[in-house]
């Protein structure tokens, strides 16, 4: 919390450090960054985060500060505006400008989350599961195998579901081990960030790189080496204090249901006319998606006629339904999408953009990106990910716009991703996993291997650095 409000305390300090050398953006950001309503609107968005930060102990959803700030940032942004001077309009094509590109990105999501919740709902995820748990792996090769899979399957599913997944495995397997367990969800944590981070599907704040522009689809696999190394040298190092027992195999069996397989290649081909979208057509990503949520739609409706006569006609029509199943709903799963993360979304992208619109964000850039220059910027960028969510910092950074190569764009991407390995509180994938582990996967065991995860951290600036120096 107080390294929190030091950051908050240093930006602001330096925002107005260039402010008073007259660096300033324009006359708009000058003379609204130094209003009362600014500096409110400032202090709403920190007490906003602030209560995002203890969620865990107030248990009020994250969505909603953020969405009551942006709410009241906005007005007071209107006032300001009509008290220099500025037309209404201003303010009315800024905050429509905001809400296009949160659309944009709920739509996706929104379609992302459908098809990872009916492959849940089909049993593909648990059928994985099964079959790790029952094939009698020694502890360090349980340990390897999570955490590889966490890198391979976040680029696809989110991280979230992937450490979920991976998660479940190692406590299915180690039972009472918390050593293990503790050394195998790190692992997880990791692996999970560092393979979303080289692919626009693998986590919000890369979706949100390619959306805008700043890279095309095949730029970010230039991140595949460096991503790799951020995992694997934790990985290693970790798994010489893993034990090589060999725990009980458990006799667990699950199958997936009918239509599983048809639906996974579906969200292949979903993910390929996002992408055609994009890359061939220069339509939003977010309309391919939802074109392939239609794909998703007939298909359900298939589902659910044959599952409703396997019911009506006690005949299995080589369908596995349990008596207790409902035939399969295509809203019930977009209805079981996360619509707080989805409306958390919504408030973050309107506080930035009425910051933004205030003037502080111009400011913040420059003595960012000119004062300590471009790599150190994006490098604090990632370590900032680790204490504040990343998906403000990154969207903090895309509104700033600063002029940097594609080598630059792709630095500030792996470390947004990367960067909240480095506590358990940095990312999705560490909060979900402490409250699964509850007592065994804590804050401090993480934090205990810090300096081991933040060597991967280095190591895979200095990689991408190396290997893509041509980018730059």
């Amino acid at each position: 919390m107080k390294i929190f409000l030091s950051t908050c305390t240093f930006l602001f300090i330096g925002a107005s450090q260039a402010f008073a050398s007259g660096h300033g953006g324009g006359e708009t950001a000058v003379s609204l960054t130094s209003t009362a309503l600014g500096y409110a609107s400032l202090a709403l968005f920190v007490l906003a985060y602030i209560l995002v930060i203890f969620e865990e102990r107030t248990h009020l959803r994250k969505s909603k500060p953020v969405m009551m700030a942006a709410g009241f940032i906005w007005i007071l942004l209107a006032i300001a505006f009509r008290q220099v001077g500025i037309p209404a309009e201003e303010a009315h094509n800024a905050i429509i400008h905001n809400i296009t590109e949160y659309s944009e990105l709920m739509l996706f999501l929104l379609a992302a989350m459908t098809y990872i919740n009916s492959m849940d709902e089909r049993n593909v995820f648990q059928a994985l599961r099964s079959l790790l748990v029952s094939r009698g792996f020694s502890l360090r090769v349980v340990f390897w195998i999570t955490g590889f899979l966490a890198f391979v399957i976040s680029p696809v599913a989110d991280n979230l579901t992937t450490a979920l997944l991976m998660g479940a495995v190692v406590m299915a397997v180690a039972k009472d081990n918390k050593k293990f367990i503790a050394l195998a969800c790190i692992n997880i944590v990791v692996g999970a960030n560092a393979g979303g981070a080289f692919s626009p599907f693998g986590d919000i704040t890369t979706l949100m790189v390619w959306q805008k522009g700043q890279a095309a689809f095949g730029e970010f696999f230039y991140l595949f080496i460096p991503a790799l190394v951020n995992w694997i040298i934790p990985a290693a190092i970790m798994s010489v204090f893993v034990s090589k027992e060999v725990p009980e195999a458990l006799d667990e069996s699950v199958h997936m249901k009918f239509g599983a397989r048809r639906i996974i290649f579906l969200f292949l081909l979903t993910i390929v006319t996002a992408v055609s979208f994009h890359n061939f057509l220069d339509l939003p990503p977010a309309a391919g998606m939802m074109l392939g949520l239609s794909y998703l739609g007939f298909f359900s409706y298939y589902i659910k006629v044959r599952e409703k006569r396997a019911h009506e006609y006690d005949k299995p029509l080589g369908i596995s339904l349990d008596q207790h199943d409902n035939p399969f709903d295509i809203f019930k799963r977009v209805a079981q999408a996360e619509w707080d993360t989805l409306l958390f979304f919504y408030g973050v992208i309107l506080c930035v953009g009425g910051l933004s619109q205030f003037g502080y964000l111009a400011l913040v850039s420059h003595q960012m990106y000119v004062g300590l220059g471009a790599t150190y910027a994006n490098i604090l960028v990632g370590i900032l990910s680790a204490i504040v969510d990343n998906i403000p910092v990154m969207f903090a950074v895309l509104t700033m716009d600063p002029s940097m190569p594609l080598g630059q764009w792709l630095l500030v991407t792996l470390t947004a991703g990367v960067g909240g390995s480095l506590l358990s509180i940095g990312s999705a994938a560490g909060v979900a996993l402490m409250g699964t582990a509850r007592g065994t996967y804590t804050f401090g065991a993480h934090l205990k291997w810090a300096p081991v995860v933040g060597l991967g951290y280095a190591a895979s600036i200095y990689t991408h650095l190396l290997i893509n120096s041509r980018l730059f």
